[in-house]
């Protein structure tokens, strides 16, 4: 470790040393590894100090899971602000923070597994995970919202047969339910939201390697065509690595 690396840590906080070294343990042993004994002895921290912060393991998965949640969702915000800033259309949007979160999770692949890998066994999200873990649809659902209001959707071709299929509080978050013909996208938002979550957990976890010669290339023609599900139209151009 050389000096300036030192003074860093000397002056990180027991939260930041804490969860710095349960971040390496997870890309070791996964989440289902983390211990707070373990913890105590890579960071060099008493025990009691670790638990002073973190009482319990899950308290400290927490945490993990929060962060994770919050910095790639911040990332798909940081993008979406960029493309909005150089005038991007709708489907421009959509593809550049599909992108993002799609580099935030092969530079991340620990924290990735974390929130949308296999659950820990014995741990249960709480509550406190729902705001970090609404940031990634929320973005989506921006953009579906702005295209919608700029008339920039075409009309789905099948609706939601028979009663809505929604929770009240995904109405909500969307703002209301639009009139016909556009009256099952949030439906349709959903499935988008699940089919980027799923390609990307087939390509994080080398489920396409075997068959898809371009990976980023296939990625971005994957969004365009999820994107086709919600009457969008994703340009698509150079990709990114």
């Amino acid at each position: 470790m050389d000096s300036a690396t030192s003074s860093t840590a000397d002056h990180a906080t027991p939260s930041a040393v804490i969860k710095d070294t349960a971040r390496q343990q997870l890309e070791k042993l996964g989440g289902g590894g983390l211990s707070l004994d373990a913890v105590a002895r890579d960071s060099g921290l008493a025990l009691t100090d670790v638990e002073a912060v973190f009482p319990h393991r899950d308290d400290l998965l927490t945490a993990l899971v929060i962060d994770a949640y919050n910095a790639s969702g911040a990332a798909m915000e940081q993008a979406d602000q960029a493309a909005g800033d150089a005038g991007a259309s709708a489907g421009a949007r959509l593809l550049a923070v599909t992108r993002a979160l799609r580099r935030w999770s092969f530079d991340h692949p620990a924290e990735f597994t974390l929130i949308y890998g296999s659950p820990v066994p014995g741990y249960h999200a709480p509550q406190d995970t729902v705001p970090a873990a609404s940031r990634t649809p929320g973005v989506l659902a921006g953009i579906v919202r702005s295209a919608l209001e700029r008339g920039a959707l075409t009309p789905p071709r099948r609706t939601v047969p028979g009663p809505p299929l929604l929770l009240p509080a995904a109405v909500e978050a969307f703002g209301g339910v639009p009139e016909a013909p556009f009256s099952d996208i949030i439906e349709r938002g959903i499935v988008l939201w699940s089919n980027l979550i799923g390609l990307l957990v087939f390509q994080v976890f080398s489920r396409t390697h075997d068959s898809v010669r371009d990976e980023a290339a296939f990625f971005d023609y994957a969004i365009a065509v999820a994107a086709e599900s919600i009457g969008l139209e994703v340009p698509l151009g150079e990709h990114t690595s």
